[in-house]
């Protein structure tokens, strides 16, 4: 498996440090989760640490049941914020997401277009296909993980089609003889698919450079092949090692099956960082930020995915795969943790306790790291060693500290390892990421 030779690094704009817990600090800030200047502050110290990319996540509804002990799923309209950070940065790059199973085709390329002008080429676009939120949208139901994928796929097909419409090559501006743009090198799209119909063209010229880079966020067989199919990077769940390295080789398999090349894509697993000074001092944020995590949800949570309830056994008692109900198959959305669960029972046979402690449990089945900064940093150097990640996406957890660590300490300790860059070498998140420009 070819490595690459340092680490693609981005931090998550999700409030993942205000998770829990650790909201209630003193110094949490939670009350300023909607002020810009909240995260012009976080874009311009991530652009001085010199990391690759700020990554916004995005879901179209609000949990109200998460709502009432945590921030849950609101937030600020992500392309929104991304065209509001591009004026306060000049080198980093910046994700946003758009989901293809209810947005226009048209409306997302236009505004992407738009913000790789306004990012003069730093903009990236995380496709999803949504979580939920289908009764936001006028849907009975969320459509099939098949219907949802064919769908993303045609969108995306009709997203680059529109792009390429209309080609920066098309401008002349020649003011002497009264021609702004040659007007035969911009075509209509006029595409007929399943889901779409778009004529086109674009009303935004394509500002050149090699193209918009793609990221996609799901582990699933389905979400697999689709990245293989049009993504640049993965941002998914990978809580160990082999994991790491199962979906890596996987991901290079499918992307030479569509006749790309085989490290066209960077895997960057989600990391959650819970930092400290010491390990007991880490030990215990952790534990803090999950101390009033609600029993019953785990159970609940657990049953839905596995078809198991854990509240009838001894936590003590060793969970086995066959004792899983035969043939049970997890809702569409949960497929992905489901199988992380999984595969945890099959490695360890963990008992109830520990199996209900464990992050593929008790949280979002991201790769989780618990201690000081010098011990992430020779975590992060063996994964990235070992072939299971070309970078990561972190998830500062449980207080300010966490994110404060992580910049300060983590990211200069992985360039001093040779593991990370020391300064930016591009200006375009394409070169940010080692993808060629034109």
């Amino acid at each position: 498996m070819e490595q690459r030779k340092q680490l693609c690094i981005g931090l998550s704009l999700a409030v993942t440090w205000l998770m829990g817990n650790g909201w209630r600090r003193p110094d949490s800030r939670v009350e300023d989760i909607y002020d810009i200047g909240f995260y012009t502050g976080l874009a311009r110290r991530a652009e001085v640490a010199g990391l690759d990319f700020l990554f916004r996540p995005d879901a179209l509804f609000l949990d109200g049941q998460a709502l009432a002990q945590s921030p849950g799923f609101s937030s600020l309209d992500p392309t929104v914020l991304v065209a509001a950070l591009a004026g306060a940065t000049q080198r980093i790059g910046l994700v946003t997401t758009a989901a293809t199973t209810f947005n226009p085709p048209y409306v997302v390329a236009r505004q992407l277009q738009s913000l790789n002008w306004v990012t003069r080429g730093r903009v990236g676009w995380n496709v999803v296909t949504a979580l939920d939120g289908n009764r936001n949208f006028g849907a009975a139901a969320m459509p099939s993980s098949a219907e949802r994928y064919r769908k993303a796929r045609e969108f995306v097909q009709v997203v680059r089609g529109l792009w390429r419409s209309y080609p920066q090559s098309a401008l002349r501006c020649e003011r002497a003889g009264g021609v702004y743009a040659d007007a035969s090198c911009v075509r209509p799209l006029d595409f007929e698919g399943e889901f779409f119909s778009v004529q086109g063209p674009l009303n935004v010229p394509d500002p050149g450079g090699g193209g918009m880079p793609l990221f996609q966020a799901g582990a699933s067989p389905w979400g697999r092949d689709f990245a293989a199919c049009i993504a640049d990077a993965v941002f998914a769940a990978t809580p160990d090692i082999a994991s790491g390295q199962e979906l890596r080789q996987d991901l290079r398999e499918r992307a030479a099956a569509y006749g790309r090349p085989a490290d066209a894509i960077r895997v960057l697993p989600g990391l959650s960082l819970f930092l400290a000074p010491t390990e007991r001092q880490a030990r215990e944020l952790y534990e803090d930020t999950h101390v009033a995590q609600d029993m019953h949800r785990k159970y609940a949570r657990v049953q839905q995915l596995l078809g198991i309830d854990l509240s009838q056994l001894d936590p003590a008692q060793a969970l086995q795969l066959d004792m899983l109900p035969a043939g049970y198959d997890a809702p569409g959305q949960g497929q992905t943790h489901a199988r992380l669960m999984r595969r945890l029972i099959e490695r360890e046979t963990p008992s109830v306790q520990d199996f209900l402690s464990r992050p593929e449990v008790s949280g979002s089945a991201h790769w989780q790291f618990i201690g000081t900064p010098q011990g992430a940093i020779a975590a992060i150097g063996e994964r990235f060693q070992a072939g299971a990640a070309d970078g990561f996406i972190a998830l500062p957890g449980g207080a300010w500290q966490s994110l404060d660590l992580f910049l300060q300490e983590v990211v200069p300790g992985l360039a001093r390892a040779g593991l990370f860059r020391t300064r930016y070498e591009g200006m375009t998140l394409r070169a940010h990421l080692g993808m060629p420009e034109e």
